[in-house]
């Protein structure tokens, strides 16, 4: 029964301390945090990022990465194609409804009340979730855009590798060992 209280006891005690250690004094200032240093990288992310918000695909091309542009712009004209579909289609069943509910004759006679509003909802939430995949795909440019830039100047030579490599070694004539080793090259 002893041992929970005093390890809860030496974890006040280490909470205190830290708080204690970490704690600012009320007299002094806060510092903001100093704008990033993005000199040392090649590609500035900063202006990677606002060319793609500006025009997407523009920051792909600053960092040297054209063949993603039509990546890009073929999810956005694919999503821009379902979006109009899908309208289409919940105009087509929105009229339908308020055809049906005027008592005209509307475009699906095999279709009651029920079956037209479930189709108006249907083709609303798909119209609706495609504009979301069109937002997403933006922020996508964006984010790639400013990750490849941070990335510029990231060392991927052939100089630097890890490999597996299956090992065997004698000990004597009649001990041998097989094993994995590990090699790390700089």
């Amino acid at each position: 029964m002893k041992a929970p209280l005093i390890l809860v006891g030496l974890l006040l005690f280490c909470f205190s301390l830290s708080t204690a250690l970490f704690a600012q004094e009320a007299g002094e200032p806060e510092t903001s945090n100093p704008e990033p240093d993005y000199t040392l990288l090649p590609k500035n992310p900063k202006k990677a990022t606002i060319l793609s918000a500006i025009l997407p695909g523009a920051g792909q091309v600053y960092n040297g990465k054209a063949w993603k542009v039509p990546l890009i712009y073929g999810g956005l004209i694919t999503d821009i194609y379902f979006i109009d579909f899908n309208n289409r289609r919940y105009q087509v069943f929105k009229q339908a409804l308020s055809d049906f509910d005027a008592e005209l004759p509307n475009d699906f006679p095999s279709l009651n009340r029920d079956g037209l509003v479930r189709n108006v909802n249907y083709w609303r939430r798909n119209r609706d979730l495609c504009y979301l995949v069109l937002a997403g795909i933006y922020a996508l440019n964006l984010i790639d855009a400013n990750v490849d830039a941070h990335l510029s100047g990231f060392d991927v030579s052939d100089d630097i590798a890890l490999k597996f490599e299956p090992h065997f070694e004698s000990f004597s004539s009649s001990n041998r060992s097989v094993g994995l080793s590990v090699k790390i090259n700089f």
